[in-house]
């Protein structure tokens, strides 16, 4: 569990970022099978004018870049918030190896909560995810901002 803990640690840096950059506050790193990483990326969506601006559409954009290659087999990705079916359908393509992330999204979440596009068997690849790590310290997070913004 630590280790899925580190990842999470990692990614919630990533997630900090968007936070001062009054972007939802989630982040996203990509490691390499040894830990390194590779990748990384927080929501850009405002600041971009760019609805696919996710944190891990820019964490895997930004591991391929480092590698030098579409594929992520052996590598993990962590992110504070449940992917939502547009990542998860990158995440899938990319085939990561493992997904780790924090709070589960009842919204737009797509793996595990609304829709479950990491596991079906229908496609090419079902990467191992865990979900719920560090869920108390995303959720806070994601709270406290929206709680901002409300003027709470």
């Amino acid at each position: 569990m630590s280790d899925l803990n580190h990842c999470m640690e990692l990614a919630f840096r990533e997630a900090i970022k968007a936070y001062e950059s009054k972007e939802v506050p989630v982040g996203a790193v990509v490691l390499d099978p040894n830990g390194l990483i590779i990748g990384r990326g927080y929501n850009q969506v405002e600041t971009l004018s760019d609805a696919t601006a996710h944190a891990e559409m820019i964490a895997l954009t930004s591991a391929m870049a480092t590698i030098g290659s579409k594929y992520l087999e052996g590598c993990t990705l962590a992110v504070t918030l449940e992917p939502c079916p547009m990542c998860a359908g990158a995440i899938v393509l990319s085939k990561i190896s493992r997904v780790v992330f924090g709070a589960w999204d009842p919204k737009m979440g797509a793996a595990g909560t609304v829709l479950n596009i990491t596991a079906c068997n229908a496609l090419n690849h079902q990467p191992e995810v865990y979900g719920g790590i560090m869920e108390r310290k995303a959720e806070s997070l994601l709270q406290d901002f929206f709680r901002g913004l409300r003027g709470r």
